[in-house]
C-alpha cells in the first residue's frame, strides 16, 4: 500500500466535517495530480461513503454507473433497477435510501465532466440542498474538480446556483518544499531539493523517483525515456483538459524558453495577442501558469505583466524534454542527458532555487517572530533584476539575492545585492533588510547590520 504523506490539516477537517452534528457541504479543488483524490479515499476509510468520479460521458450512462455503484456500496440493490437520467430523481433516490449508522458521505469527484454533460446538476443540487439535505443533518455532500477556474466560478462563485451553500473548501495546492522533502528521506538535503526543483509537490510525481537512484538517474529514467509515464505527463495533462492542444504547447514553449511578457509570446508563437491572451487564462485557471508583477514598497505595478511557468514538471519538460525529442529517441536517455541537460542543469536550478526562497520567506518572518502584513514576490525593471523582494506594514522591506552555486567570495555577493539595493524603486521611504540565500554558507560568514544569510538547512527546517 503507498504510503500517505502530508495533509495532516486537511484530513482533520474532513474527519470534523463527518462527524459534525450538522450536515455538510464541502467543495475540495485543485489542479491535477495535487492529491485530492487520494486525501478523499483516505477520509473515507473505515467510513460509509459513495465515491463517484465523473466522466466526458453522456449523462445516462453516468447515471446509471452512479446508481450501480450506490446499490453495493449501501447494499441497496434495489438502486441498480432505478431509470432515470434525472440527477435529481437519482440523488433523492440514493439518499433515501440510506438508513445509517452516521451520515452519508456523497463525494462526486471530477464535477466538472458531470456537469459538462448535465448543465442542469449545479441547480438541481442547490434544490435538494435547500430544501432536503441541509436540514437533515444526515448528509456530507463533497464536490471535487480540478480545474480550478471552474469551481471557482461556477461552484464558488457569486454567479453559481451554489454560491454561499458550502460550508467549507479545501484547495489543495502542491506540497510545500519542506513536505516534499519527506519523501525521499534517505537523500542527501541537496538531492531532495534537486527533486522538488524537477517534480514540484505533486505527490504522484515525487512518488516516481526511485530513492535507491540520483536524480540524474531519475530523470533519465523518468523522463527521458520514452516509456516512463512522465516522459508523456504533460500531453496527457493537457489533452485532458484543453482543446487546441498544439496552440498551448507553443505558448508553454515560448515562456519555458524565457519569453516571459505577452508581447515576446505572441512573436515567438505567432499568435495574435488577442488569441493569447485567452490560452494563457486557461493555462492560469488550471494552475500551470501564473501572472508576475514586479513588487515594490508601494505595490506593484498592475502593467507590467510577465508569464512564469508554476509547475515545475512542466517547467523541466518544456525547457529540456519537449524541445529534444527526437535526439533523446535517437541517442537514449543517457546520453540525451549528458549531451544536452547536464551542462545547463545547475543554471535551471539556480532560477527554481529562487522560487524556493520565496516560498520560505513568510515561514522566516514566522519563525523570527514578525507578524506585520506582507507581500512577497521579486521585482525587475530594464536595469536591475531582484531575486526576492517581502514588503511588510511595519515600514521593512526584504530585499534578496540568490546563489545556488558555490559563493566563492561573499564579499563580492554582499556588494551584488547592495548595487541592486540602490536601484530598488523605495518610493515610500522603507528600511531595507538584505537577505543573502544559499545552498551552503561560507565558513566564518557573519551577518552585517540589516543583513542575514539563511541556507539550505535552515529553509528546510523552517516549521510550516
Amino acid at each position: 500500500m503507498v504510503r500517505f504523506i502530508g495533509r495532516e490539516a486537511e484530513l482533520a477537517h474532513l474527519e470534523r466535517a463527518y462527524g459534525s452534528l450538522h450536515s455538510e457541504f464541502i467543495v475540495v479543488y485543485g489542479r491535477r495530480r495535487v492529491g485530492k483524490t487520494e486525501l478523499l479515499l483516505r477520509s473515507l476509510q473505515d467510513r460509509l461513503g459513495l465515491y463517484y468520479v465523473g466522466k466526458t460521458a453522456p449523462a445516462s450512462l453516468q447515471t446509471r454507473e452512479f446508481l450501480e455503484e450506490a446499490a453495493r456500496c449501501l447494499d441497496a440493490p434495489l438502486l441498480a433497477h432505478v431509470r432515470s437520467d434525472s440527477w435529481k430523481e437519482v440523488l433523492e433516490a440514493i439518499v433515501s435510501s440510506f438508513r445509517g449508522p452516521g451520515k452519508l458521505v456523497l463525494v462526486l469527484d471530477e464535477f466538472q465532466w458531470m456537469v459538462e454533460a448535465s448543465p442542469e446538476l449545479p441547480s438541481m443540487l442547490q434544490e435538494l440542498w435547500d430544501r432536503q439535505w441541509r436540514d437533515s443533518g444526515s448528509l456530507v455532500l463533497v464536490l471535487c474538480g480540478s480545474f480550478v477556474g471552474f469551481m471557482e466560478r461556477e461552484v464558488l462563485g457569486r454567479k453559481s446556483p451554489l454560491f454561499g451553500r458550502r460550508t467549507s473548501q479545501i484547495k489543495l495546492e502542491p506540497f510545500a518544499y519542506h513536505e516534499a522533502a519527506r519523501f525521499h528521506p534517505g537523500w542527501s538535503l541537496v538531492e531532495r531539493t534537486r527533486a522538488y526543483f524537477v517534480c514540484g509537490g505533486i505527490p504522484a510525481y515525487l512518488r516516481r523517483f526511485d530513492p535507491g537512484r540520483s536524480v540524474d538517474q531519475n530523470i533519465q529514467d523518468q523522463l527521458l525515456d520514452e516509456f516512463a509515464p512522465l516522459s508523456r505527463e504533460p500531453e496527457f495533462l493537457l489533452r485532458e483538459e484543453l482543446r487546441e492542444v498544439d496552440n498551448y504547447y507553443a505558448v508553454l514553449r515560448a515562456i519555458a524558453a524565457g519569453h516571459h511578457t505577452a508581447r515576446r509570446i505572441a512573436q515567438h508563437t505567432r499568435l495574435p495577442e488577442r488569441s493569447l491572451h485567452y490560452y494563457v487564462q486557461q493555462l492560469v485557471e488550471l494552475g500551470y501558469v501564473e501572472r508576475g508583477h514586479p513588487l515594490t514598497d508601494l505595490g506593484p505595478p498592475r502593467r507590467t505583466v510577465r508569464y512564469l511557468l508554476r509547475d515545475p514538471l512542466l517547467r523541466f519538460w518544456f525547457r529540456f524534454v519537449f524541445p529534444n525529442v527526437s535526439f533523446i529517441r535517437q541517442a537514449g536517455a543517457r546520453r540525451a542527458f549528458k549531451e544536452r541537460i547536464a551542462s545547463t542543469l545547475p543554471a535551471y536550478e539556480g532560477i527554481c532555487f529562487e522560487g524556493l526562497c520565496r516560498e520560505a520567506l513568510p515561514r522566516l518572518y514566522q519563525a523570527e517572530g514578525i507578524s506585520a502584513a506582507f507581500a512577497v514576490g521579486e521585482y525587475w525593471d530594464k536595469t536591475v533584476q531582484i531575486d526576492i523582494v517581502g514588503v511588510r506594514d511595519d515600514g521593512w522591506a526584504d530585499l534578496g539575492e540568490c546563489r545556488w552555486g558555490v559563493v566563492r567570495s561573499a564579499a563580492a555577493l554582499r556588494r551584488e545585492l547592495a548595487e541592486k539595493v540602490a536601484h530598488w524603486p523605495n518610493r515610500g521611504g522603507a528600511t531595507v533588510l538584505r537577505r543573502i540565500f544559499v545552498r551552503r554558507r561560507p565558513s566564518r560568514v557573519v551577518d552585517e547590520p540589516h543583513e542575514r544569510w539563511h541556507d539550505l538547512e535552515q529553509l528546510h527546517a523552517l516549521s510550516p
